[in-house]
C-alpha cells in the first residue's frame, strides 16, 4: 500500500468513526480531523475535487465547533 493510500483510508477511518458516535462535540471534532485528512490527501494527488469539499466541510465543522462553545456544549 502507498503512503498516499494510506493517508486516504486513515481519512476515510475517522470520518466513519465520527459518523458512529452520539455525542456532538465528539462527531465535529473526528470529522475535522478526517476532513482536513481529506484535504492534505486530496492537495497530494491534486484532486480538486476533494480538496473542495473537503475545505468547505472544515469551514462548516469549524462554524458549528465554535458555535458550540458559545453555548458551553449543552447539547
Amino acid at each position: 500500500m502507498l503512503s498516499v493510500d494510506f493517508i486516504g483510508y486513515l481519512a476515510s477511518l475517522f470520518i466513519i468513526t465520527s459518523l458512529t458516535t452520539t455525542n456532538v462535540k465528539r462527531f465535529r471534532y473526528i470529522n475535522l480531523m478526517g476532513c482536513s485528512t481529506f484535504l492534505t490527501y486530496g492537495i497530494i494527488i491534486g484532486a480538486y475535487p476533494v480538496i473542495a469539499l473537503n475545505t468547505c466541510c472544515i469551514i462548516i465543522n469549524i462554524f458549528n465547533i465554535n458555535k458550540l462553545r458559545k453555548l458551553n456544549w449543552k447539547i
